[in-house]
């Protein structure tokens, strides 16, 4: 009632997701952020989706479940702020797991207390050969802890999918640490980026959230063979779901 009484705002959602994310930064800097406070928060913002008009999507949970408590590395595609928000939400019940980040965004506050709490791996995105000295590195040692890790490969987020910009760094990481490798596709344009303020685009309560896991598998040989696979997975996923969205 509240987000149609604002005329469908986005300042709505966004007001209420600053709030959330305060409170979890919050969280975070005080050492608080537990499995519990995790999901408890993420789930707030799973809720204000829906209070939007949003519906969300999940499919795939049993290959979740299939791997709880085994560390692997999730790779998956990246298109908006909203993933973040939700991924607790959709995955912590299954899995203790951290990101893979770009440097710049500890520089973000409360974002920053949350990445920290997360102990999230930062790349600089300028230096291909540090960040994957970085992610090898710092990732085996997490993944060696029991714990799992989630990596958009895609240099920043996009609401279209470029093959071409997905790279393998997840792939390796996982063949270097000997763990299997969990594919998942998402589309999350329910909240766009702005094209002033990139952080504050439009709420789009037409189009779904979408999340899918597929089943986890080993890497072989040089892993490009599962590179392509999770390549496709995800592209017939996007096109599945931007139809069903068209059809609406």
């Amino acid at each position: 009632m509240l987000y149609r009484l604002s005329l469908g705002s986005r300042w709505y959602f966004y007001l209420n997701n600053f709030g959330i994310f305060a409170r979890t930064g919050r969280c975070g800097r005080r050492g608080r952020l537990d499995k519990e406070r995790q999901i408890y928060y993420s789930n707030k913002n799973f809720r204000l989706v829906e209070k939007c008009g949003g519906r969300i999507h999940l499919r795939g949970l049993e290959n979740l479940r299939d791997v709880s408590g085994e560390p692997v590395v999730l790779i998956g595609n990246h298109m908006s702020l909203l993933e973040t928000a939700l991924f607790h939400a959709v995955a912590r019940e299954y899995l203790d797991f951290t990101f893979v980040i770009k440097q710049s965004l500890l520089t973000v506050p409360f974002f920053r207390d949350i990445m920290r709490s997360l102990g999230a791996i930062p790349v600089g995105r300028e230096n291909p050969r540090d960040d994957l000295r970085a992610v090898l590195g710092d990732g085996k040692k997490v993944l060696e802890s029991g714990r799992s890790i989630i990596i958009f490969p895609q240099s920043t987020r996009s609401e279209t999918f470029d093959a071409a910009k997905f790279n393998s760094i997840g792939i390796k990481l996982a063949k270097s640490a000997g763990v299997r490798v969990l594919p998942f596709a998402l589309k999350t344009d329910f909240l766009g980026n702005g094209k002033y303020l990139r952080d504050m685009g439009p709420v789009r309560p037409k189009r779904g959230v979408y999340f899918e896991f597929a089943p986890a598998r080993a890497v072989e040989g040089n892993g490009q063979a599962l590179q392509q696979e999770i390549i496709g997975f995800i592209q017939s996923r996007l096109a599945s779901w931007q139809a069903m969205d068209s059809e609406q």
